[in-house]
């Protein structure tokens, strides 16, 4: 079922568990994503974001992460993720999306303010949450790469920006970045905590590839109730693809399907994670 409202990440943080948010580039990804969601009863959100329309379009790549999540038998959100252009995000709202992020962290402080704040009042005329970024989270969504942590958020200035703006959801920059990078990164637990109990909304973990699941066990615990995961699915869906065809497969839909499983794999394996904190939900929330 399609899940729209900010009651997915709301209940979430209140059980002290976290909702992946798994981005997708293809038909497989999303369904294997919502496979590894059915599988274990979890909840999950597809991340039908602006660097994934590149390669297939916004509109078919949209309607099918729509049709999947609403078909599904566990609630789906679909989230347009770091999107810079509140031109797009009118567009996927349009297109049913039930969240969208609005990504002004390179945006001075004001400049941030003001587009996140127009966003937010358009989404919520249309029963859409918005999710806001303070402080850039470095690396590349879509690669890894050498990057390492810039600024962190000041706990101040975020509740600053959260109440002028109104967001639903605050992605905060507490020392990792996006992508596998070579040197370790680690979630400043304590800055965490700090910014969770000065906004008052659940916040979002960009940059969690890599951490250990002690980890991200203490960020959801410090107030996360959304993790992005792009990296791993990346990964094992290149991992398949390479696997069959050293094998000798040419045959499409056997490659499609191995790629399926491996990232089904790796999703049911986060969700479960990231349920962990709060004990065993899984009855709870599939009900």
């Amino acid at each position: 079922m399609l899940a729209t409202g900010i009651g997915l990440l709301t209940d979430a943080r209140a059980q002290r568990r976290a909702v992946p948010a798994f981005n997708t580039y293809t038909l497989e990804s999303t369904r294997a994503i919502c496979e590894a969601a059915a599988s274990t009863g979890l909840p999950a959100i597809v991340a039908a974001g602006s660097s994934s329309f590149r390669g297939v379009g916004r509109e078919p790549l949209a309607a099918a992460a729509i049709a999947a999540a609403t078909h599904a038998p566990v609630a789906i959100g679909v989230h347009l993720d770091h999107a810079t252009d509140p031109g797009e995000i009118a567009a996927c709202i349009a297109l049913g999306y039930s969240s969208v992020m609005i990504d002004g962290s390179r945006l001075p402080f004001e400049d941030n303010v003001a587009v996140t704040r127009a966003v937010v009042e358009h989404a919520h005329a249309h029963g859409v949450w918005v999710e806001g970024e303070l402080g850039g989270v470095g690396g590349d969504e879509d690669a890894s790469s050498d990057a390492t942590a810039g600024a962190l958020t000041d706990p101040g200035r975020a509740a600053e920006f959260v109440a002028r703006t109104g967001v639903d959801a605050l992605a905060a920059a507490v020392g990792t970045v996006h992508g596998f990078t070579t040197a370790p990164v680690h979630v400043d637990v304590d800055r965490l905590g700090a910014i969770a109990a000065a906004v008052g909304v659940p916040l979002v973990l960009h940059g969690a590839s890599g951490l250990s699941d002690a980890e991200l066990a203490a960020a959801v615990l410090a107030g996360v109730a959304k993790v992005n995961v792009n990296a791993e699915l990346r990964r094992a869906y290149l991992g398949a693809l390479r696997a069959g065809l050293a094998d000798g497969g040419d045959d499409v839909a056997r490659l499609q399907d191995r790629a399926v499983a491996a990232m089904r794999d790796v999703a049911a394996a986060k969700l479960t994670a990231l349920a962990r904190p709060g004990g065993d939900t899984r009855k709870e929330i599939a009900r």
